[in-house]
């Protein structure tokens, strides 16, 4: 434990009240890159072989696009296909539909619209490792998110070739990321028809080259704002249903409290609880890297980039005395409202001795990080978007 996460770990957790009911700091940061890279991949920070979980250094988050070699991987089951015979692919439409499809790669790329989209992907469960005490599930730094630019055909115009029938109700997805026993319950999403956008997609490129296969080839479904755990890889189904099919992956997994706070306490989960959907307001500072040491009078660069769930990022405002007053730093170009934002912002400290540095995203609905320990614990560890916090020698 570095002596950041200390320091907030011990204020915290010297009072009993937090200890039981859970508390929140900053993630980890001091992981580990790899020595060996997976295809098509760089070498990353890397949590299994298999199934693959990759995570995304956090220097890499200086640019506004993820390049598909850095980009994190997020797998659930153990073992996953590593060949596609794509002359014999298909996607399957069926259910509650007029005409059943089976869409070749040929047809989706050739008979439909195609259309791009530039928008981020983030793990429900990105930044884990802020939560205390330590949920289930991979415990993430900031890294397991990416944002690209996604091409491929509009949902809704494979749906309308398909004529859904009165009786549609709901779309369950599926796709490459399968059980390898009949006991174990596949990994399906499934979306309202009342969620349809003419933004979602079903993508067959990744900033302008094929999917990379750990992230999803040859299709995946894009539905920009929403975590990623909807954005089913290697999707092979769309089932078209009357009545709402229950799954682990929407009923069980990936579930948040319903209330005001979106928390609960460790030892005492709410009843009530929903799907994760849509994306808070978020921002990360990738460079200078934690506790590294600056001579006095150095010009530094603070860079890093913002995100929300769609309204697109109003400001991100630097903090040097502990949140007490901000300073609004210089954005760069907005590639679209789903999409990573490039903030920068230089400066020239002449006091030797720690220096604390603090980002805040706010987006165009008013809406601004809070600090870490304003968030509440859930048992999943999910949606993180505390205000970043690195700490910098000044010698």
């Amino acid at each position: 434990m570095n002596r950041r996460h200390f320091l907030r770990f011990s204020a915290v957790a010297a009072t009993s009240l937090y200890a039981s009911q859970g508390f929140v700091t900053q993630p980890k940061d001091d992981q580990t890159v790899s020595e060996v890279a997976f295809a098509e991949k760089k070498p990353l920070i890397t949590y299994s072989n298999r199934p693959p979980l990759l995570e995304t250094p956090i220097e890499y988050f200086d640019r506004a696009v993820t390049p598909n070699e850095l980009f994190f991987v997020r797998w659930h089951m153990p073992i996953i296909p590593t060949v596609k015979w794509i002359d014999g692919f298909h996607l399957s439409v069926q259910g509650e539909v007029e005409n059943s499809l089976f869409l070749s790669m040929k047809n989706l790329k050739n008979d439909f619209t195609p259309v791009e989209i530039t928008a981020v992907v983030q793990c429900g469960g990105n930044s884990r490792s802020a939560f205390h005490p330590t949920p289930v599930g991979i415990q993430w730094g900031n890294g397991a998110m990416g944002c690209a630019k996604f091409k491929g055909v509009r949902l809704k115009e494979i749906l309308e070739k398909a004529k859904l029938t009165d009786n549609a109700k709901w779309l369950l997805f599926g796709g490459g990321d399968k059980p390898v026993k009949a006991d174990i319950p596949d990994f399906q999403r499934e979306l309202s028809i009342h969620e349809l956008r003419d933004d979602i997609i079903v993508a067959y490129e990744q900033n302008g080259e094929d999917i990379p296969f750990l992230n999803g080839y040859p299709l995946r479904l894009i539905i920009p704002g929403y975590f990623a755990d909807s954005w089913v890889k290697q999707l092979d189904s769309i089932t078209v249903t009357k009545e709402y099919t229950p799954s682990f992956f929407m009923d069980v997994a990936y579930r948040m409290p319903k209330n005001g706070c979106r928390c609960e306490e460790p030892q005492k989960k709410v009843k009530e609880s929903e799907p994760l959907s849509w994306m808070e307001v978020k921002s990360v500072i990738a460079k200078p890297k934690n506790h590294a040491k600056y001579k006095a009078g150095s010009n530094i660069q603070i860079k890093g980039v913002a995100f929300d769930g769609g309204s697109g990022i109003a400001k991100v405002e630097i903090s040097l005395d502990g949140g007490a007053s901000w300073k609004e730093t210089n954005l760069g170009k907005e590639l679209g409202k789903y999409a990573f934002r490039v903030f920068t912002y230089n400066l020239k400290p002449l006091n030797k001795g720690k220096l604390t540095i603090m980002a805040r995203a706010t987006n165009n609905k008013g809406q601004t990080q809070p600090f870490a320990h304003e968030i509440g614990w859930n048992h999943g560890g999910y949606a993180y978007n505390g205000i970043d916090t690195i700490e910098l020698e000044i010698v």
